[in-house]
């Protein structure tokens, strides 16, 4: 008991920390970004065509090119390393939860392509993400349709520019700076729809891809960006009113876990003999 208190509360002081130090006011420019996150966006390239030629290997190994998963059917696209411990893991949660509130299925309705960003990942790294999310996902024949794909700089700079995944290198860390969102792509490849974040409407997201088996492109967005840079997600361009939302709920949740540390402690208390 009283390490799961020790660990709520650690827990408690960091997002506290992070909330402070990343939630920040609107600016005009990128001025107040750590200097690792300036030239780090998702920008919208509605329309434009992805290159399906673009050669990659899937988690078993085997040479692949981005294509191969194009034609029938909407694909769902999202950026993921797989050595990330960060940011990128809670992405692809959030996308399996989504998937699992939708009627939609993975390799029946759609396909979902993750391609990562680092050239060091291998096929062993992108199988055991795969066999633990399609494991969770628990739908027959998923497998089929959740795609893991590791690359070369060059293929992968190719899909990432023309998805507009602009992020950054640290050599110093050996780690990645980058914002997380997914992107729907018609069956013939071209980007249709957007979406920011780390968690997704499931009704968005079936829509988006309704409309993007049909080959409509949605309209622009506003950008909600959350950056993975040295195990803290920063903020990017927030309105005064999200900024404050997110200040609101932020507080509500630290008096939240306030209260339920203070009651556990009193419970503690209460059960040691007097």
């Amino acid at each position: 008991m009283k390490m799961r208190i020790r660990k709520i509360l650690l827990l408690t002081a960091h997002c506290s920390l992070l909330t402070l130090l990343f939630i920040v006011p609107a600016h005009a420019h990128d001025d107040g970004r750590p200097l690792a996150l300036k030239a780090v966006a998702l920008d919208q390239k509605l329309g434009e065509q992805a290159p399906l030629d673009a050669e990659f290997r899937d988690e078993t190994g085997k040479s692949v090119r981005l294509g191969d998963y194009f034609g029938a059917r909407p694909v769902i696209l999202t950026f993921a390393y797989y050595r990330c411990q960060d940011l990128c893991p809670l992405l692809l949660d959030g996308v399996l939860r989504t998937l699992r509130a939708m009627s939609f299925t993975a390799g029946k309705d759609f396909e979902i392509v993750n391609v990562s960003f680092d050239p060091q990942d291998t096929p062993a790294l992108a199988a055991a993400k795969k066999d633990d999310l399609v494991q969770r996902y628990g739908r027959p024949g998923a497998g089929s349709g959740w795609h893991f794909l590791t690359g070369g700089e060059a293929s992968i700079n190719r899909i990432t520019a023309a998805a507009g995944f602009r992020y950054n290198y640290e050599s110093d860390n050996d780690r990645f700076a980058h914002a997380t969102g997914i992107m729907l792509l018609t069956p013939q490849g071209r980007f249709a729809r957007y979406f920011y974040g780390i968690e997704f409407s499931p009704r968005d997201l079936r829509l988006g891809l309704l409309e993007a088996s049909d080959g409509k492109i949605g309209k622009a967005i506003d950008q909600l960006l959350l950056f993975c840079y040295h195990y803290d997600p920063a903020t990017g361009k927030y309105t005064l009113m999200v900024t404050n939302v997110l200040r609101g709920a932020t507080i509500a949740t630290v008096l939240a876990l306030g209260a339920f540390i203070a009651l556990s402690l009193r419970a503690e208390i209460s059960r040691r003999p007097g």
